[in-house]
């Protein structure tokens, strides 16, 4: 298995909006093979000061595919490449993490 943690970080105030054109996309990446997860996540509320927060503008999305193999044909599907195209001239920085279980 491998996960896989993105942290997205979108041009002042335009989360929301990249965060829509990423829900529109979930159905398609469930539907591919090998993917176990795949979903985004924002800063909880009220956990107090143990918690550092990402920000207002930063969102990660979670990953869990089966192999190597499924995350790549994942990238190079015409749906995420789509959705690359809509939202890239609103997100100001990406960071991909790609993890083996230890």
């Amino acid at each position: 298995m491998i996960h896989v943690v993105a942290i997205i970080t979108a041009k002042p105030g335009k989360r929301e909006e990249i965060l829509e054109a990423f829900r529109a996309n979930v159905p398609a990446v469930h539907a591919e093979a090998g993917c176990i997860e795949y979903g985004p996540a924002i800063d909880a509320e009220g956990m107090g000061s143990f918690q550092t927060k990402f920000g207002p503008d930063t969102f990660l999305v979670l990953e869990k595919w089966e192999s190597v193999d499924h995350l790549n044909a994942h990238a190079a599907t015409p749906h995420m490449k789509a959705y690359g195209a809509k939202t890239k001239d609103l997100i100001a920085s990406r960071v991909i993490h790609v993890l083996s279980p230890a």
